[in-house]
């Protein structure tokens, strides 16, 4: 039977003075939640947290790529595909991507993420070739100019390796390492920070009726799962970013309660990246169908993110997510 603790995590400025910094970073914690399979959860102190995982959700995070985790940083997202769902075909020419991307850096990006590949509900595989023709003009470009590190978003080790090899820094795969197994043989050969996203299903038919036993237990037992995979293939436990995978395979509810409990994860010791920029529940709970008219909500739930010790915000609207952000470190006192 699965039992975890969410750390109660608060970022108030009376501060307890037994309290316990969560990942080194800006939120402490005094309390955790033990949540057991079957719905039992009770609130206890955090000295009662088992050794093991009270290491794990105070230590700080080791940098990756040059960053460290003592503060939020900004992911921007760069779509050179010409179906993504909030911006199909925006950028699919690489100097638009690359003038979008340097915008975005000077709109207070701390990385950029270069997909080549719709993931949203529906969209269908491309292949590696092509998706590499997207991609790396992009990255190429990017590298040594962007002046911060550069992820390429991918399933497929071959598009990984050639991304890598034109400057890129960091993998992220949104299907942890089981669409294409030698993706953990690529991140564990170069040493890459690799980001492992939980998803159920794939994105042809991960929206069709998804299902869990126990949504936050069930993504948990997952990236733990993942997490060993990777760590079996020679990926330092230090080196792997999670992602619990809002709206991927989920229902709205499923995104909700994920949310709600988002500093559960912390539990894993690993940087925890949240990406729900413009996504269909914000629509459908903000009242804006259309992708780009999703800011504001967007921002909201980012910034809930933050609250929960999240490390790594994937957005699309950098310049509204980066004020909002030093608005709330400001109001919050934190560094």
């Amino acid at each position: 039977m699965t039992t975890c603790y969410r750390p109660i995590a608060m970022t108030d400025p009376a501060r307890p003075s037994d309290a316990l910094t969560l990942a080194g970073g800006w939120c402490w914690f005094d309390r955790a939640e033990r949540i057991e399979r079957g719905g039992n959860r009770t609130l206890i102190p955090a000295s009662e947290i088992p050794l093991d995982v009270l290491g794990r959700l105070t230590a700080p995070r080791a940098p990756l790529a040059g960053l460290t985790w003592d503060a939020p940083r900004l992911m921007g997202i760069v779509n050179t595909s010409p179906d993504s769902f909030s911006d199909g075909g925006d950028f699919h020419d690489p100097d638009a991507a690359v003038a979008h991307a340097l915008a975005m850096v000077d709109e207070g990006a701390d990385l950029l993420d270069i997909g080549g590949e719709s993931t949203r509900p529906g969209s269908a595989t491309v292949p590696p070739p092509e998706e590499i023709a997207r991609t790396v003009p992009v990255i190429e470009a990017l590298a040594g100019r962007a002046g911060v590190p550069v992820s390429i978003d991918t399933r497929k080790a071959d598009v990984g390796q050639a991304a890598l090899q034109a400057g890129a820094d960091i993998l992220n795969d949104v299907s942890a390492m089981t669409y294409d197994p030698a993706m953990a043989d690529l991140a564990a050969a170069t040493g890459a920070p690799i980001c492992l996203m939980h998803a159920q299903g794939s994105p042809e038919t991960m929206q069709q009726d998804p299902r869990y036993d126990d949504v936050l237990l069930d993504v948990y037992d997952h990236l733990e799962a993942r997490l060993a995979a990777a760590e079996a293939a020679g990926i330092r436990r230090d080196r792997v970013i999670l992602d619990p995978g809002i709206g991927f395979g989920k229902t709205q509810e499923h995104n909700l309660t994920l949310l709600r409990h988002l500093s559960l994860f912390h539990a894993l010791g690993c940087v925890l990246l949240l990406g729900v920029s413009r996504k269909r529940f914000i629509g459908t709970i903000g009242n804006a169908p259309e992708a780009k008219d999703r800011a504001p909500g967007s921002v909201a739930v980012a910034m809930a993110g933050v609250a929960q010790g999240v490390q790594i915000l994937r957005v699309h609207d950098m310049l509204a997510t980066r004020q909002a952000l030093s608005l709330h470190s400001a109001v919050h006192g934190m560094r």
